[in-house]
């Protein structure tokens, strides 16, 4: 079975050939004027023949690779990775020299026997390389086949001889810029060996990964030892705060009593003055205090306290006094003092230790600290050196294959095949131009197609309606044309269904009768409304014929004309329009006195005479009593409304009916008109049916086949058995 996207595929391409079809006339004139330009300055042009040479080029040093740091002697290369050599030695042969020296040589001439310009020169001048191989080929057009043989020639040899002098004069400056810049360059080698040894002198380094290894061990030795120490500070103090505690002395206290009691200065004063003490004592007891005795005694004791007090100050060398018992303490307290005193010298040495490793500590770890900096501005006076010896070396080995190339006298090309005389022109070429022209015709004509086509909004086919609008596509009804009907001496009608029962138009009536009867076999439906977007759509052409065709199914039917604006319902059928439809409405007549029988089976209520307001008729409680009458004496009611997009009569109906049958007609309907036809009827919620293509082209009849494929059911089956019922049972269908 056909997929989905080949159907779409198979309607797209119909949709192209339409578009030719439409626009035939404009494609012709536009492929025929840009196939017979083509074709008129095809046949005017000469023949124009094109000589061709070709020069090998050797992979020989230029003057960026004589002088470059990175290049090999004897390497034709670019100057930079995106250039290319062969390139650049096209734009060479192709520069105003070489072309000015071949044009004097040849004595080249223009049409008006002028000296030939160079820019005609390099106009017909072409060259390119081969891809893979280092060659290039040169090419030259011209109208004599034997003077573009001869200019690709002379011109081959005049640049082989520039080529040659190019290399000798670079070379030569080569060889002097190098001998100009290598006492420059010696001159960075002694700057930067000067540098690197100031660098070494100033930091003191000799070699920096020794340095930091050897630093790193003493670190760690240096931290052993003040582990140590400061184990050792603390044993001493725990012993120093122990013995302050049981002498209830500090250590200044401790230090001052054990120099005090070992001064034999102090202690014979303090002897002689503990003397004087028991003499006044003894004589006291004897004398008063008036006594000379006592005096005596009292002024010796005086005078012994200050000499006392003067032997401390001069031992401790501070005027703080010092209580009498504490200058001469006993055995046990002194031993006590003086393991004091000895704890404090030992607990002070150790500070003084614990002091001396940390600064010791403090200097190799700063001076570890700063070697990475050290390490980073070695490395950079070392590259500075480096690239300068580098550079001397190379500029050196330059020189020398600089002077080995100056002594030789080759270029960096040869000609490997000489140009030979053309038999065949290369221009025009006939049967390429003629179809390029009808090429390019056709695709510009089909492209102004498409634009003209783009530019015009209306509805082309009956797909595009179905695209626009979203509704089931019911039915397509052929074009009915009166003036091609008159021309070929047909009668003219506007009931064709009813005038000639076999044609096309009554074929599409009746399909319309199935697929409304298949789609809605499940629902009744007595009254309906048939509408359309604008005017000129055929809305009242396919209610008077629908009418017909329902008629002769044996139905009767009731046709009311509700546009009361424009009605056309008895113009189509002759018929008086004197009593219908709005004087029901009024109360002026019954719906029996003024429907007429126009056919068999049809009866006829016009709009009757013109209301000052039909919307406000058609929106009543009567038309809705009359919609319900109608529906109850006749089998079917088909009412004919105007346009949607114009009047809100054909929504107002439309509530009251069972369903709209909207008409679209192809290039009269826009798709603005159909967006907002669409709009309105989503808005006004009427029940729509589906929707009828009107006029379509009697030479497309795919759209019959396509609405019935796309619209009438689930699968195949159903709908063969639908069909079989619809038309077995076609004068008792639910829906006529």
């Amino acid at each position: 079975m056909p997929s989905h996207q080949d159907d779409q595929d198979a309607i797209n391409f119909q949709q192209y050939l339409l578009i030719v079809k439409r626009r035939w006339l404009l494609i012709a004139i536009i492929i025929g004027s840009i196939f017979g330009l083509t074709s008129l300055v095809t046949f005017s042009q000469k023949p124009i023949y094109e000589a061709e040479g070709k020069l090998l080029f050797n992979k020989q040093n230029g003057v960026s690779s004589l002088t470059g740091v990175s290049e090999q002697l004897g390497q034709l290369s670019g100057v930079t990775n995106l250039s290319n050599p062969l390139e650049t030695e096209a734009e060479i042969i192709r520069s105003n020299p070489i072309a000015r020296k071949t044009i004097a040589e040849l004595q080249l001439k223009d049409k008006l026997g002028e000296p030939l310009e160079i820019d005609n020169f390099l106009r017909n001048l072409k060259i390119k390389s081969i891809r893979g191989t280092d060659i290039l080929q040169l090419s030259y057009r011209s109208v004599d086949p034997e003077q573009a043989t001869i200019i690709i020639n002379r011109l081959m040899s005049v640049y082989l001889q520039s080529n040659i002098r190019a290399n000798r004069s670079e070379a030569t400056a080569a060889r002097e810029f190098l001998n100009k810049q290598l006492p420059l360059v010696e001159v960075k080698v002694i700057e930067a060996e000067a540098a690197q040894r100031r660098f070494k002198e100033k930091y003191q380094i000799v070699s920096l990964e020794e340095e930091a290894i050897e630093g790193v061990k003493r670190l760690n030795e240096l931290s052993s030892q003040t582990t140590q120490l400061r184990a050792q500070l603390v044993d001493a103090r725990t012993r120093s705060s122990a013995l302050q505690n049981q002498l209830a002395l500090n250590t200044r206290q401790a230090m001052a009593l054990s120099t005090l009691s070992q001064s034999k200065a102090v202690q014979q004063v303090l002897s002689e003055y503990q003397k004087v003490q028991d003499e006044l004592a003894v004589e006291r007891s004897r004398f008063t205090d008036d006594h000379p005795i006592i005096t005596s005694l009292l002024n010796k004791e005086q005078a012994l306290k200050e000499q006392l007090e003067g032997r401390v100050t001069q031992t401790l060398g501070t005027s703080q006094p010092v209580p009498e018992q504490d200058l001469q303490i006993g055995e046990l307290k002194q031993a006590l003092t003086a393991n004091l005193v000895q704890v404090e010298v030992e607990r002070l040495g150790l500070e003084n230790q614990v002091g001396v490793l940390m600064k010791a500590f403090m200097l190799y770890q700063a001076r570890l600290r700063i070697l990475p900096k050290l390490e980073q501005q070695q490395l950079q006076v070392q590259r500075r050196l480096q690239v300068a010896q580098t550079t001397y070396e190379q500029m050196l080995k330059r020189l020398q294959e600089v002077q080995v190339v100056e002594n030789q006298n080759v270029g960096n090309a040869r000609i490997v095949s000489e140009a030979l005389l053309p038999k065949k022109p290369v221009s025009p070429r006939i049967l390429l131009n003629l179809a390029l022209g009808g090429f390019l015709g056709f695709f510009l004509a089909i492209g102004a197609a498409l634009l003209l086509e783009a530019g015009d909004k209306s509805v082309k086919t009956a797909e595009e309606a179905q695209q626009l609008f979203e509704y089931p596509l019911l039915g397509t009804i052929p074009v009915f044309d009166q003036k091609v009907r008159l021309a070929r001496g047909e009668s003219i009608t506007e009931l064709p269904v009813l005038d000639n029962p076999y044609s096309s138009v009554n074929a599409a009536f009746e399909m319309l009768q199935i697929n409304l009867g298949f789609t809605f076999s499940d629902k009744e439906l007595k009254v309906i409304v048939i509408s359309s977007s604008v005017m000129n759509e055929g809305k009242s052409f396919v209610a008077a014929n629908l009418a017909v065709a329902t008629a002769q199914m044996g139905r009767r039917v009731l046709l009311i004309d509700a546009d009361m604006r424009r009605p056309r319902q008895h113009e189509i059928w002759k018929q008086p329009n004197l009593m219908g439809l709005s004087n029901v409405l009024v109360g002026q007549a019954t719906l029996a006195e003024a429907a007429k029988e126009a056919v068999i089976n049809v009866e006829l209520l016009t709009a009757g005479t013109m209301p000052p307001n039909p919307a406000a008729l058609l929106d009543s409680q009567r038309m809705n009593a009359l919609l319900k009458q109608a529906a109850q004496d006749y089998d079917c009611v088909i009412i004919d409304t105007p346009p949607l997009s114009i009047l809100a009569d054909a929504s107002i109906v439309g509530k009251m009916a069972d369903g709209m049958l909207l008409i679209a007609r192809p290039s009269v309907v826009n798709s603005a008109a159909a967006k907002a036809t669409k709009a309105l009827l989503e808005h006004s919620r009427v029940p729509m049916l589906g929707m009828v293509v009107n006029g379509v082209a009697t030479d497309n009849n795919d759209y019959n086949y396509y609405y019935s494929h796309r619209n009438t059911g689930k699968n195949n089956s159903d709908r063969k058995d639908k069909i079989k019922s619809s038309l077995s049972k076609i004068t008792g269908l639910r829906l006529l």
